[in-house]
């Protein structure tokens, strides 16, 4: 299957959930059994997968990147926003799900997460599905 791109427009910092359209790309795609790879090329955003029933963690989860990766004065880079950097690398860039039986593998309270830390922006994530 070849590279699905999306798009997504962001506020200034959040977690959107992006679950349907990686569900959705993987049943479009035909693959039954394989993995799914969902990529974010921008430095000050992530890809995550958590919580999807209770909107609190985000919010908790927002709140503890804040307080983990403040902005701070002695940050040398000119465009203001090392902190998000930082929350991007430590979210990561990329996730990967196994599918099996057509569907991705994914716990009963879990979700796929696009990660903003530096908007409002135009933003892309990439969805490669691999398999048989």
């Amino acid at each position: 299957m070849r590279v699905v791109k999306q798009e997504l427009s962001t506020d200034n910092e959040g977690f959107y959930n992006i679950t349907k359209k990686v569900s959705d790309a993987v049943s479009m795609s035909g693959v039954t059994s394989g993995i799914c790879v969902v990529f974010c090329p921008h430095t000050t955003a992530g890809i995550t997968v958590n919580e999807n029933a209770d909107p609190d963690v985000v919010h908790d989860m927002l709140y503890a990147l804040d307080k983990t990766f403040p902005d701070r004065e002695e940050f040398r880079h000119m465009e203001g926003n090392s902190a998000a950097h930082l929350k991007c690398s430590a979210m990561g860039c990329e996730k990967t799900i196994i599918i099996e039986d057509g569907r991705l593998v994914l716990g009963i309270w879990q979700g796929i997460y696009f990660c903003e830390f530096d908007g409002p922006r135009r933003r892309n994530y990439y969805i490669k599905v691999i398999g048989e």
